[in-house]
């Protein structure tokens, strides 16, 4: 499915001088990076703040759960709004929202800040993320319709991972390690916004655009069958990265007695480095046999990851995380492929907001009961039954996709 550039765009007036869609694309994969980066960058600093201000770790799940909480308001409100009113006016104030929310970062002195921050981000990254999914759609080049999928697949592992690793490595090593990450990430986003009203414009305006506003998600009726087959996969790929995101550095602190900041980083990298690596090595396989295999994959992942916990064994846990993160990147990026199959050009970041809205609610809500569980059973034992119920969701997910062959089995155009 191709897309060409609205005739009406007022931003193609000669005075107007815009990126070509080449550099336009790569802007926008640049910008998903950046929010990606910036949602991981917190987590290795969560110890510190812990340490620094005092709180328990139930006000810990409290900042992971406003973070969530405020992305899918975002995601399930204007999630949809670029349809509308265009691509660039909704990437530009949520990118001036997630450089806001930097700043606030660097200004924290407790918790309560700390809160305001993650829920400003959560709004900015909600706002954000339909958008730019669209928009790469849009902005694909003709003679390759599978791009878009890849970039959309890859890029969100590569940002966690980068912003968790490269936050985890200043807080080792270097000056300021509360705030200096911030500034970075602040500074990046400011030059994106730049790079976002240089873009064209691949969304013409139209009607409904505060009837867009009213909470939902949106799925073409006609599509509705095929997207349910790939709700599991949505949701055992993202209850991984939840898994990961919430408990990881605190299991290689807790359970795995490795005393380091950077290796906290490092688990979530390791998880998300081989998530993009399968992305990338996978791009050109069909999507059904995708979802099959990563999510078997995903499932011995998990499972050997309890075994690695069970043995206190920190050579096998971070080889299962490799393991985990091929079988979630191969399982998201045929869902997503499939998904990006369904998505009518005029409705396509409602669509996505869709997708992510179920990701998210899958990465956050375990998440967030887990950070809760902690307090009462232990980190251990919560690991052991949030990882086994992922393993069981991931072998349904499996399952049901070898017994229903009517799901798409090849590759999507567009």
């Amino acid at each position: 499915m191709t897309t060409a550039l609205p005739a009406a765009d007022p931003a193609a007036s000669p005075r107007a001088r815009r990126l070509p869609r080449a550099a336009a694309f790569w802007t926008l994969t640049a910008t998903l990076l950046a929010f990606m980066a910036a949602a991981a960058a917190p987590s290795p600093l969560y110890v510190v703040y812990q340490a620094e201000w005092k709180f328990s770790a139930t006000m810990l799940t409290v900042v992971f759960a406003v973070y969530a909480l405020a992305l899918l308001a975002a995601l399930v409100t204007v999630g949809a709004l670029s349809d509308h009113i265009g691509r660039r006016p909704v990437l530009a104030a949520a990118l001036i929202a997630q450089v806001a929310a930097m700043l606030m970062f660097v200004a924290a002195d407790g918790v309560g800040w700390l809160i305001a921050a993650r829920i400003l981000q959560g709004l900015a990254t909600g706002t954000a993320t339909g958008a730019i999914s669209a928009g790469l759609v849009d902005l694909q080049p003709p003679h390759d319709q599978r791009l878009a999928s890849l970039v959309n697949s890859a890029t969100p592992g590569i940002g966690l991972g980068a912003g968790a690793l490269g936050s985890g490595l200043l807080v080792q090593y270097a000056p300021a390690p509360t705030t200096l990450v911030y500034w970075l990430l602040a500074a990046l986003c400011a030059l994106a916004v730049a790079g976002i009203l240089a873009m064209p414009e691949t969304s013409a305006r139209r009607p409904g655009a505060l009837a867009s506003l009213r909470p939902q998600v949106s799925v073409p009726r006609g599509a509705r069958g095929t997207f349910l087959l790939i709700v599991p996969s949505l949701i055992a790929t993202w209850g991984v990265v939840g898994l990961y995101m919430s408990l990881g550095p605190s299991l290689a602190a807790g359970v795995l007695g490795v005393r380091s900041h950077l290796v906290g980083g490092l688990v979530v990298f390791a998880l998300m480095a081989a998530s993009a690596t399968a992305v990338i090595a996978t791009g050109a396989r069909r999507p059904r046999p995708m979802m099959i295999g990563g999510s078997v994959v995903l499932a011995a992942g998990l499972a050997l990851t309890l075994a690695a916990l069970a043995a206190a064994s920190t050579p096998l846990f971070f080889t299962a995380t490799v393991i985990s993160g091929l079988g979630f990147g191969a399982a998201f990026l045929g869902a997503f492929r499939i998904a990006a199959s369904l998505a009518e050009p005029a409705r396509r970041a409602a669509l996505f907001a869709t997708v992510y809205t179920l990701s998210y609610l899958a990465f956050s809500l375990p998440a967030i009961a887990a950070g809760f569980a902690t307090t009462h059973i232990g980190l251990r034992d919560t690991a052991d039954i949030y990882g086994g119920a992922v393993i069981v969701l991931a072998l349904l997910a499996a399952g049901g996709l070898l017994l229903n062959r009517s799901t798409a089995g090849s590759p999507p155009q567009s």
